[in-house]
């Protein structure tokens, strides 16, 4: 059977699996899936020859099985190298299942999602020639490095040695010093090191060392750390190149080893975020903004670079948090791109509603914790719910308000998010706090309750497996068809209205709590003096002027609420209101403030405020020296053009030059030199 034209091979894993043929081929024919479909029984054995005809055919491959993915990849390449094969997993998502049974929509629908065609992320480039910096204190460090030294290039550094034994052959450099500073990633790293010495070659006993000297410098492009001592590097784990092992644990030490030896070439890493600076609105004109994703970089890749933010793709490690609580989309998670994960959210969520499945909760996990978690949960436990649809993403901590809102739009029930719980300890759940929290605001102002979105952070799959299993049942918001589209305020919105439309309370005004990204600017417009300065300053453009008169406006669904405009104001008469606006005028320019404007005296073209300038009359008219004649003072009441051309026309001021003198140039000289030769000429003719 065909599924979005991709050859789709089903298998019951040897009858392990419950699977209905009828009742499959069913659901995925209300999906648009075309053909008859034969279910295996044994298609990487018995029947691996239709594996075999189906690669060797013009229509790429899915295959519904991911335990067995290299042996039909193996397959592939020998009969037909160019045959596109893709995996996915039923068996652990929906087949070894206690609800099995029930679950044929929910394979319907992630077998439509794997037929997807995803495009790949950009990557960048990793290359280390193997200088290896070890970091110990004894000669547990020395012994390590001898170990990589035929491998690496290997130098030892010793934190505050004592009594260390000289290693009977000098074969690997040995130093002391601390680290005072580091930086860099996976073949560029820099340290800066204090105390530091060589060691003496005479050593005896113990090692001893030239006269130390502070703020050394060095580069390598491994770092082994043993020094038991706090890390180098916060998220060090995430850190590519820098590899830490407890001292005291041996087994540890030598996997760090193992893996230190493996990091001599050149690596592929993904490029995991996409910045675009014009929409950024971290600060303007030296006043900051927002700073979410400063805030929330576990590992120190993003830094302030002025009125934008500067992100390093090579300390990225792809957490996500700066792209979940980006309030513009200036930073976009592309691992994959955002448009094939919307669209493979669609197509699983509507997917499974079309094949006849009801109350769908969404389980959104990555593919190492989480995965783990699903496929201990079906080989030893009761497995996923009938209802239930994983969706694997590469960070849980990546998901935003826009995925959110088109997943409730797209129907589903609940949203559990399955995080291991060290990310609670390393601080990297703040994001998703903040949105659970603002999605409860959001769906409770709707009419929808709260709680619809749970954070799953247990450790042991059973625990899992009981939160899951003991969901209640509640209503599933209207699901829509909708294609999300366009940048992250885009598609928020596009989901947050859907959301509206057909919410059993619906409300023109939704409060929100303080930090979301949705509100209205207040202005007190008697302390207003239209200086347009909070125009000149908001990044997203919600602060609207007219370049013909003193009007201020405000765009609403474009204020991020960043506060730029509230701390840029000289008169302190702007306030923000966080809010969700569902009317028609947060979506066009509303009046903000207006004046009437002030016509220049001497030509008559409106420039500034006439409230302003009376003001400015009263304070200087014949109280100032420079404005204490009438005519002076007049100046003030009239445009910028005019006030140069009557400062200019003034015979007493000392800006009065007369008239220019023509600068001397080529012709000048060649006209005065054929002058002097006729003059002379005739003075001859005369002689």
């Amino acid at each position: 059977m065909k599924v979005k034209g991709k050859e789709v091979l089903v298998c019951n894993c040897q009858s392990t699996m419950p699977l209905d043929q009828r009742k499959l081929g069913q659901a995925l024919e209300a999906l648009g899936a075309e053909g008859t479909l034969d279910i295996q029984s044994g298609l990487c054995r018995t029947q691996i020859g239709n594996f075999q005809n189906a690669a060797l055919g013009d229509a790429p491959v899915c295959v519904a099985c991911t335990q067995e993915a290299p042996f039909f990849a193996e397959v592939a390449e020998e009969d037909n190298p160019e045959a596109a094969v893709g995996f996915t997993n039923i068996r652990e998502a929906a087949g070894w299942s206690a609800e099995a049974s029930q679950a044929h929509p929910k394979i319907a629908a992630l077998l439509a999602a794997a037929a997807l065609d995803i495009e790949p992320a950009p990557s960048v480039s990793l290359t280390s020639e193997g200088t290896c910096l070890v970091i110990g204190r004894d000669e547990d460090a020395i012994t390590l490095a001898k170990q990589l030294s035929g491998r690496l290039e290997v130098t030892v550094l010793l934190h505050d040695p004592q009594d260390v034994m000289p290693p009977r052959v000098m074969d690997v450099p040995v130093f002391k010093g601390r680290v005072r500073q580091a930086r860099g990633y996976l073949g560029a790293f820099e340290i800066a090191v204090d105390d530091y010495a060589p060691a003496l070659p005479s050593s005896r006993a113990a090692l001893e060392f030239e006269l130390s000297r502070n703020e050394a410098s060095s580069q390598c492009d491994i770092i082994v750390d043993i020094t038991g001592e706090a890390p180098l590097f916060p998220a060090h784990e995430k850190r590519d190149g820098y590899l830490r092992a407890d001292p005291g644990d041996p087994a540890a030490v030598q996997r760090v080893a193992f893996e230190a030896g493996d990091l001599v070439g050149e690596f592929e890493k993904p490029r995991y975020i996409r910045y675009d600076p014009e929409i950024c609105a971290h600060s303007r004109s030296r006043i900051t903004g927002c700073t979410n994703c400063l805030d929330n970089c576990p590992t120190g890749a993003i830094e302030s670079a002025g009125e934008v933010v500067s992100i390093d793709p090579f300390i990225c490690a792809g957490c996500g948090n700066c792209a979940s609580v980006c309030p513009t989309g200036a930073a976009t998670y592309q691992y994959p791109p955002v448009a094939g994960s919307m669209e493979r959210l669609r197509t699983l969520l509507t997917g499974y509603h079309k094949a006849g499945g009801a109350q769908p909760v969404l389980l959104v996990h990555d593919d190492r914790h989480g995965a783990e978690a699903i496929s201990l949960m079906a080989r030893f436990g009761r497995g996923l719910p009938a209802r239930v649809l994983p969706f694997a993403v590469n960070e849980v901590t990546q998901i935003g308000l826009d995925f959110t809102a088109a997943a409730f739009s797209y129907g589903a029930e609940r949203i559990c998010l399955l995080v291991p719980p060290t990310k609670r300890a390393e601080g990297e759940l703040d994001g998703l706090d903040r949105l659970q929290h603002l999605n409860d605001a959001i769906l409770d102002g709707l009419g929808y309750g709260t709680g619809r979105i749970e954070l799953i952070e247990d450790a042991d799959p059973e625990a899992v497996e009981a939160r899951l299993y003991g969901l209640k049942s509640i209503a599933a918001p209207t699901a829509g068809s909708f294609i999300a589209m366009g940048g992250k305020r885009a598609r928020m919105f596009t989901g947050l209205r859907h959301l509206h439309k057909h919410a059993p309370q619906p409300q023109d005004f939704v409060p929100l709590p303080e930090g979301s990204p949705f509100g209205r600017v207040h202005v007190d417009t008697g302390g207003c003096t239209m200086c347009l300065a909070c125009v000149a300053a908001c990044p997203t453009g919600a602060m609207l002027d007219d370049p013909d008169s003193p009007w201020l406006g405000f765009h609403e669904e474009a204020c991020v609420q960043c506060g730029i405009c509230e701390a840029t104001c000289p008169e302190s008469v702007i306030s923000l209101e966080p809010r969700l606006n569902f009317t028609e005028d947060a979506r066009k320019g509303v009046e903000l403030n207006r004046k009437e404007p002030f016509h220049c005296v001497r030509c008559g073209k409106p420039f500034a405020v006439e409230a302003s300038i009376r003001r400015i009359m009263d304070q200087l008219a014949g109280k100032h020296w420079m404005f204490a004649q009438s005519d002076q003072a007049e100046r003030i009441m009239m445009c910028e053009d005019c006030r140069v051309v009557v400062q200019f026309d003034d015979p007493n001021t000392p800006m009065r030059l007369g008239t220019p003198q023509r600068p001397r140039t080529t012709e000048d000289d060649l006209r005065e030199r054929e002058e002097e030769r006729a003059r002379q000429a005739r003075n001859g003719k005369e002689s």
